[in-house]
């Protein structure tokens, strides 16, 4: 009879250690993916964080399959952690910009005249992040600059597709700028500013802005290792730091693919570039080409990928990657050399270095002034650990510090 009431414990038994060595067979082979190289900063720091990213990014999974919810939700769950407390000296509130959620940060200290502003967009890949993931980056500028901080709660995707993110980034700034004497912002110090997919939305609202002659024209714009087009996945900084953390060169597909069509289908294809039309490569390869990026960024390496095939197929779904709202590094000329002045942060270890590079190469080559800092040890996303408790990086710091700074100057 005992046999039969230990039955149940000992299934259950027998599940849990089947369930937890699944676990560990997946962190173990997701772990040997990824390539931390020596140069970066705080790589023990580094390895920690992958670990735990693998471990929620494999209970996600676990989670879906056992259809206690998707694994995007529980991604995001984790993504937004908990909210941090207000910050000294600085006042913040909820509003709406329209329909636009956003979320104010005043200085406290008395401004001797107008203060500027900085509209943010946080970065995540287009699906993750929110207005709670970059409260701690949004106080700590809005304190040091002594600037009036703006978050943008934009619509993520893959439930709202390209461009809904792009569209309310735009209806938010352009209804700031109709409103900034209601803020005490001087009109002449506004700035948009973004990090990674925030840094792309920041681009195509600054080119989308660009000569408008009925707002006040925008004094800069600040991209924190943006992604800036979909064309080429090959360029040295992909081939370089395709298994680098945090962002590796398949989820960098990965994420462009679910902000433009909502899925993921057709990633090897994009991958290897046979969704690109030979017109299209040829009109864009002027400026999309590794021939524009200065030798000592290939010095890691560097292999010219092969021709590949055309597969129009591939195409059709994702033809709007031609648009400058998708891909502001494919704007013309004419609407680049209205640009305001630009704050270009790359970072060393990261699969979209050469996005900036291409992007701060356009600038100056039409005239306009680029601000460009280049943390050597630095990894996509260190910025947003630059106060992370025991996991936070200095490099993120000083790169958050020179975005400040740039601020402080305008």
């Amino acid at each position: 009879m005992a046999f039969f009431y230990l039955l149940p414990v000992l299934l259950l038994v027998i599940f849990v250690a089947s369930f937890i060595s699944a676990i560990i067979r997946t962190i173990q082979t997701e772990y040997a993916n990824c390539n931390i190289p020596p140069g970066v900063s705080n790589p023990g720091k580094l390895r920690l964080i992958v670990a735990v990213l693998i471990v929620s990014s494999t209970l996600g999974r676990i989670f879906e399959k056992m259809e206690l919810c998707s694994s995007l939700a529980f991604r995001r769950l984790v993504f937004s952690g908990r909210r941090p407390g207000p910050a000294p000296g600085v006042r913040q509130e909820d509003a709406r910009f329209g329909n636009v959620p956003v979320r104010l940060y005043r200085p406290h200290a008395p401004a001797a005249r107008p203060r500027a502003a900085v509209l943010l967009f946080h970065g995540g890949g287009w699906i993750c992040c929110s207005l709670d993931t970059h409260e701690r980056i949004c106080q700590y500028i809005a304190k040091e600059s002594g600037s009036l901080v703006v978050s943008v709660g934009y619509r993520l995707a893959p439930e709202h597709k390209y461009p809904a993110a792009y569209e309310d980034c735009l209806s938010a700034t352009q209804h700031f700028l109709r409103h900034l004497e209601r803020y005490g912002v001087d009109p002449a110090r506004v700035a948009v500013c973004g990090d990674s997919a925030g840094g792309n939305l920041a681009a195509a609202v600054s080119q989308s802005l660009a000569g408008s002659s009925h707002l006040p024209r925008l004094r800069a714009q600040i991209l924190i290792y943006p992604g800036l087009q979909a064309l080429d996945f090959n360029l040295p900084s992909y081939q370089q730091n395709r298994g680098v953390p945090l962002l590796l060169r398949e989820r960098a597909v990965f994420y462009s693919l679910q902000y433009v069509q909502g899925d993921a289908s057709n990633l090897e294809e994009v991958l290897e570039g046979s969704h690109i039309p030979p017109d299209m490569r040829l009109k864009y390869g002027k400026w999309v080409n590794p021939d524009n990026i200065p030798e000592e960024f290939k010095v890691r390496g560097y292999k010219p990928p092969k021709p590949c095939e055309f597969k129009p197929g591939v195409f059709e779904k994702v033809k709007r990657i031609s648009e400058p709202t998708l891909c502001p590094l494919l704007a013309e000329d004419t609407i680049i050399q209205q640009l305001p002045e630009s704050f270009i942060l790359t970072c060393e270890y990261d699969v979209l270095r050469d996005d900036g590079l291409l992007y701060k190469k356009r600038l100056e080559d039409n005239g306009v002034p680029v601000t460009w800092y280049h943390l050597e040890d630095g990894f996509h996303g260190i910025v947003n650990l630059f106060d992370y408790y025991a996991l936070s990086f200095p490099s993120g710091k000083r790169g958050l510090d020179r975005v400040v700074e740039f601020i402080k100057g305008l």
